[in-house]
């Protein structure tokens, strides 16, 4: 199941679908601040990039906190067995109900962390999975609309990647993010 919508310089475009399948210029990795694989699409794309994925992640410089990469921003590397060039991992908050607000702009922050990373490395396309919304526990409505509002942003101040999906695991996503996209 396929949609794309033109919007300012480029596309959106939503698949139903395994991210690890896609044949674009960056895969996004919905990343824990450690960088060293988890479960859900962290797991999934570890497991199919194989192991030298896990052995980039390791090299990444730690913070005082002893983290690889903090929530709301995004870390790149090659994506090795992937049918990509670039891995871009993004740390989406873990969804607080008492602070919505605050949690939106970090899952925002993800999003455009890796827009901008892909642009910096020239990709054109770049595929999504629906950051924070596993684990994270972020409302998926909530999560479809920052993530389609950001997608929205950047084409229309950018022009690379031009062609932005988001590949969704099943049809409920599908569906919430159809909305999202109206």
């Amino acid at each position: 199941m396929q949609l794309s919508q033109a919007t300012g310089n480029g596309s959106i475009e939503l698949l139903l679908g395994d991210i690890v399948d896609q044949q674009v210029d960056a895969i996004v990795n919905a990343a824990n601040t450690f960088l060293l694989g988890g479960g859900g699409v962290d797991g999934a794309i570890h497991e199919a990039a194989g192991p030298e994925l896990l052995e980039a992640c390791r090299k990444m410089p730690l913070d005082p906190q002893g983290q690889r990469c903090p929530t709301g921003e995004a870390r790149t590397t090659p994506a090795f067995g992937l049918g990509a060039d670039w891995v871009i991992h993004a740390v989406g908050p873990i969804y607080d109900e008492n602070d919505h607000q605050g949690s939106c702009r970090l899952l925002q922050a993800a999003y455009e962390a890796s827009l901008a990373e892909a642009g910096e490395r020239g990709c054109r396309s770049i595929a999504f999975p629906a950051i924070s919304t596993g684990a994270f526990q972020f409302p998926l409505e909530s999560a479809a609309g920052v993530a389609i509002s950001a997608a929205r942003d950047f084409l229309d101040h950018s022009c690379h990647p031009e062609r932005i999906c988001f590949v969704l695991f099943n049809q409920l996503h599908w569906d919430i993010f159809q909305a999202a996209l109206g």
